[in-house]
């Protein structure tokens, strides 16, 4: 066994792994929030429902269908996405103009009719989604094992936020987003159709649960309450990288990650509640969050 300090190093090591692996999805899913709430200002609380919805459509598809992991890594978030746009349409629109807490109120009902619905069709019992043949196996590494799908998730996750961030960060699309969001008049004036461009921008959010949705369900059980016990946590982390900073959320999503997997090597019984520590901290020092702007 090896050993540093008295450190279990194969230990240690998986636990980071795991915290790696957790804060991918916190990434991808506090990302699709700062989105929407960082653009559109709007709180969506059924982004876990989303995620849901997405391991559930790709273990739909596979069982039913017969759609392997590689063809719902695409078609899944499209129609999640979709979805999402339906939403904003007739159900968020009409009320984008009330208080942040009316949407708050709105997504959240969204988000316990979806998992009532599921629980009701399929039970409370997670349901198992093979690995795809192209990433079972794994590569041995001087202090641990790296399984090639848990590798996959971390590379996927890195990609498709950085991708995103240059999107809205550097590209003249993003611009147009942000212009769009603050001046909505003026952006019309110049013949942009800006409410279209917000239900895509709203669709888009969603899409990404969608995405981590199809990527989690070989890890986790799919189950109706997948999501539910992750959007708290992914909350806090929006909160703690700064409410509609797109690079915080992603920096903070796969830090809070490797933060949560050395808590439990170390102290496993605070491993459930220290992101919620470090939030606490982060709003008593800096409330507008580590990489948010000051009001």
């Amino acid at each position: 066994m090896a050993t540093f300090l008295g450190i279990n190093l194969f230990g240690l090591f998986g636990q980071l792994l795991v915290g790696l692996i957790n804060g991918s999805f916190y990434a991808l899913l506090s990302l699709g929030l700062a989105i929407i709430f960082g653009l559109l200002k709007i709180i969506n609380f059924a982004q876990g429902a989303m995620y849901m919805l997405g391991a559930f459509a790709a273990w739909l598809a596979l069982n039913h269908l017969g759609i392997d992991y590689w063809l719902a890594l695409i078609l899944v978030p499209l129609a999640v996405g979709g979805i999402g746009i339906l939403m904003e349409r007739f159900l968020v629109r009409p009320i984008a103009h009330e208080d942040h807490l009316y949407s708050l109120l709105l997504t959240f009902g969204i988000a316990l009719m979806l998992q009532g619905l599921f629980t009701h069709l399929f039970g409370s019992s997670g349901m198992p989604y093979a690995i795809p043949e192209a990433l079972k196996g794994g590569t041995r590494l001087p202090f641990m094992y790296l399984p090639d799908y848990r590798a996959w998730i971390i590379v996927a996750s890195v990609v498709v936020c950085g991708a995103t961030w240059w999107m809205i960060e550097k590209t003249r699309l993003g611009a147009y987003l942000r212009a769009g969001t603050e001046n909505p008049q003026l952006m019309q004036a110049f013949g942009i159709n800006v409410p279209l461009m917000v239900t895509l921008t709203f669709g888009f959010g969603v899409a990404l649960a969608g995405f981590a949705g199809v990527m989690a369900a070989p890890v986790y059980s799919v189950s109706p309450e997948m999501g539910s016990n992750l959007l708290i946590v992914v909350f806090a982390i929006v909160v703690i990288g700064g409410m509609g900073s797109i690079g915080g959320a992603i920096l903070t999503g796969l830090g809070m990650g490797i933060v949560e997997g050395l808590t439990k090597y170390f102290y496993p019984e605070a491993s459930t509640t220290v992101i919620f520590l470090v939030m606490v901290i982060v709003l008593l020092m800096k409330p507008a969050g580590l990489f948010g702007k000051e009001a």
